[in-house]
């Protein structure tokens, strides 16, 4: 999903906006607000930090900064598992094998994301399914990724 996409299919009442951010922040969210860093050099980049800020809107509470605090923590990831649910399936990555898709830059590409959250999806997903996951012919591992087709 584009950064534009998640702009779009955003609640009316959730206000976003870009600016220069300080101290190393690319997104911030608080009270209804999402500020998204404007040096961001990425439409991908901008889509996985969109996708954090909306999953913080939707699953945290509070001042969370200091990471520090496992409480905060623990909602730092349900944010991110939020994103991951949000931009990837764990089919897609069965639709970038079909596609011919031989690495992790690629498939970062095919799916609009960063690498890094690429990474994110990969064990998010693995904490569901464990090793593996089976869809049809289909057999994805997760550690390391790879897809296998089942020809019969």
């Amino acid at each position: 999903m584009r950064y534009e996409q998640l702009l779009i299919s955003s609640e009316p009442n959730i206000k976003i906006k870009e600016k220069n951010l300080e101290y190393g922040f690319k997104g911030i969210y608080r009270n209804g607000k999402i500020f998204i860093d404007k040096k961001i050099p990425t439409a991908s980049e901008k889509t996985c930090i969109l996708a954090e800020e909306l999953g913080h809107h939707y699953t945290t509470v509070g001042n969370i900064i200091d990471q520090s605090k496992i409480e905060n923590r623990k909602q730092e990831l349900k944010a991110r598992r939020w994103a991951v649910k949000r931009l990837i399936r764990v089919e897609d990555f069965i639709n970038a094998f079909d596609a011919g898709i031989k690495n992790r830059a690629e498939l970062a590409d095919f799916l609009e994301v960063t690498e890094e959250f690429i990474e994110l999806a990969i064990k998010h997903f693995q904490g569901i399914y464990g090793v593996s996951h089976t869809i049809g012919n289909y057999t994805i591992f997760f550690s390391p990724l790879w897809v296998y087709k089942n020809i019969e």
